[in-house]
């Protein structure tokens, strides 16, 4: 798998995590002692955020990160994306 795919699907779950706590990026970026501008990086999914950054935001939201193997998508997955 792309590891800039990866990167882009955390910074989208970063992204649902915040929005389904009702959070706006400078209540999370402060509360994770962050800028906006790299919360706001994080969740583009650019590549040249540390680590850190990404910790510091998740254990702001009070969350843990759990590595699961990639999976093939379903053919009706495939079909949505093909239509």
């Amino acid at each position: 798998m792309d590891p800039v795919l990866i990167i882009e699907r955390l910074g989208d779950q970063l992204r649902g995590m915040r929005q389904q706590r009702g959070m706006t990026l400078i209540e999370l970026a402060e509360r994770a002692g962050i800028t906006r501008q790299k919360l706001a990086e994080m969740e583009k999914g650019k590549p040249t955020v540390s680590m850190f950054f990404y910790a510091k935001v998740i254990a702001a939201m009070s969350s843990e990160v759990k590595i699961v193997p990639a999976r093939k998508p379903t053919f009706e997955e495939l079909r949505e994306v093909f239509k």
